[in-house]
């Protein structure tokens, strides 16, 4: 690190459980984050503040005024834009020695694949299951950290899975694809702005910790939310051996 980054990240390398080389693993990590609404927005904002070197930002849509309440990256000006341009420029204003890619894509198939298998962490903050479970798959079948987080009226929970541990489970041992709940959404149900902050900070952090090695991560617990009581539930999750994606991927520590 130079003098600037050291000045940048004093904070952090002040503390013990990161320092130096804590700091410097987030300086060479490559973190891919599905998703710039309300949850990849906060949990973005972290990332490139806290020096995460590379940042994978994937977002299909564009800004919509509707967004602006709870999507924090986007502001009046950036209404049409694509989601991942307006992101990389917000990033760039907070740190702009971060290298953000902006992926004006939904990320699916062999692009999916590609982006999974080269990130050191993969934030999912989209809003559909379709997509929670194609980025599970991808993640076990790469054996990748996955931090899963989601927010509806004022109610939040978050998660990792994490694949390189034989007895973790995945996405889809809490979520078997095909029975799924309803689907809801925000611009039916509605979203309680800062909850989204709340979910999104907190996959920042986990990601954060999983890439600096610091601490003891979400795996195999659930949090959960009620934004209204403003209390947080733990609930444990054990590994499905009758999973349909990682009990037949055969997924072994990695070495």
């Amino acid at each position: 690190m130079n003098d600037q980054q050291l000045l940048r990240y004093s904070r952090h390398i002040l503390l013990p459980q990161l320092g130096i080389e804590g700091q410097e693993r987030l300086l060479a990590a490559r973190a891919l984050v599905v998703g710039a609404g309300g949850l990849g927005s906060p949990a973005a904002m972290y990332l490139a503040s806290a020096g995460m070197g590379t940042i994978v930002l994937c977002d299909g849509d564009t800004v919509d005024l509707t967004n602006l309440q709870r999507q924090i990256l986007h502001h009046t000006a950036s209404v049409t834009q694509p989601k991942a341009i307006s992101g990389r420029n917000t990033l760039a204003l907070i740190n702009p020695e971060v290298n953000v890619v902006p992926l004006e894509q939904r990320l699916e198939g062999e692009a999916l694949e590609e982006q999974v298998a080269a990130a050191d962490v993969v934030l999912d903050c989209s809003d559909n299951f379709a997509t929670r479970h194609a980025i599970n798959r991808a993640c076990v079948k790469f054996r990748k950290p996955l931090v899963s987080g989601a927010a509806i009226r004022f109610d939040g929970q978050v998660s990792v899975f994490d694949l390189r541990k034989e007895t973790s489970p995945c996405y889809n041992c809490l979520f078997p694809e095909g029975q799924d709940a309803e689907e809801v959404r925000c611009a039916v149900m509605g979203v309680f702005a800062p909850l989204t902050g709340i979910i999104g900070t907190t996959q920042a952090a986990e990601a954060l910790k999983l890439v600096a090695g610091c601490g003891e991560s979400l795996s195999g617990r659930l949090l959960l939310l009620d934004g209204l009581a403003m209390e947080w539930r733990s609930i444990q999750l054990g590994k499905d051996p009758g999973c349909a994606v990682c009990a037949s991927a055969g997924v072994k520590s990695s070495p």
